[in-house]
């Protein structure tokens, strides 16, 4: 006899129960959770977005000591791997792009400057104004503590400050030359020359947080800087918070 097939039913053996399901202790299921959110959170804080925080005024008035940052490090990929950027989507860095980098004479601490200069190209100086290939560049997001002098105006050819007179350099091939939006206030390339693409972590995306606090407050370290940080924040966060650059997207 034929049986239906939509009536089979699985036959046990009489006298046997059949196995209860396993199932997962409370503290189990916790556990993973929370090494999955760690693993999760590993994966994006090194491959695709950073929070980074500004402790000088070289990028003023565009970025302010206080102001924490979005910093999206997928974009231009990871550059140590020539398979990994063949698989990968990776953009090109231009210019006038905020980057954060490993600052080049200390790799441990990280950077944040404007890419000026691009391979290839002949960056300088004159009078504080930037000329690529001979060619001034328009920079509207620039400050100055003092303002250039005018055209009319007697200077010093012969100065030796970098802040004024700069160059003519060649950036050379894989490197990039940057500086900070506040000019007479930026250790940048006119100091240290050019930066290597593989010491180039990300773009800077968006300001998330801004609190207003002096520069020694982002610069102390140790374990009681950082409770003094802590209870300031606490005791201020709605006063000093710049509400207004709450997600600010970052130009």
């Amino acid at each position: 006899m034929t049986a239906d097939a939509g009536a089979v039913k699985e036959m046990k053996p009489e006298g046997k129960q059949a196995a209860a399901p396993f199932k997962k202790s409370t503290a189990r299921e916790y556990f993973e959770s929370i090494v999955i959110a760690v693993i999760l959170a590993l994966f994006i804080r090194t491959f695709v977005v950073q929070a980074f925080k500004i402790p000088t005024g070289s990028m003023e008035e565009n970025l302010l000591i206080g102001d924490h940052l979005l910093v999206n490090k997928f974009e231009f990929g990871p550059t140590s791997s020539r398979v990994e950027r063949a698989l990968l989507p990776v953009a090109e860095i231009k210019r006038r792009d905020v980057i954060v980098f490993k600052y080049p004479e200390e790799p441990e601490r990280d950077f944040i400057k404007r890419v000026i200069g691009l391979p290839g190209e002949t960056v300088e100086l004159r009078e504080k104004r930037v000329y690529v290939n001979g060619k001034a560049l328009v920079e509207p997001y620039v400050h100055f503590l003092q303002p250039p002098s005018g055209e009319s105006e007697f200077h010093e050819v012969t100065s030796f400050d970098v802040r004024e007179r700069y160059g003519p350099v060649t950036v050379p091939a894989d490197h990039y030359f940057v500086m900070g939006d506040n000019r007479d206030n930026s250790q940048d390339s006119r100091y240290w020359g050019f930066l290597p693409r593989d010491y180039v972590k990300g773009k800077a995306l968006v300001i998330y947080w801004s609190y207003e606090a002096g520069r020694e407050d982002y610069q102390d370290e140790g374990t009681g800087a950082t409770i003094k940080g802590l209870v300031s924040v606490f005791a201020h966060f709605f006063t000093r918070t710049r509400w207004d650059r709450m997600f600010h997207q970052i130009h």
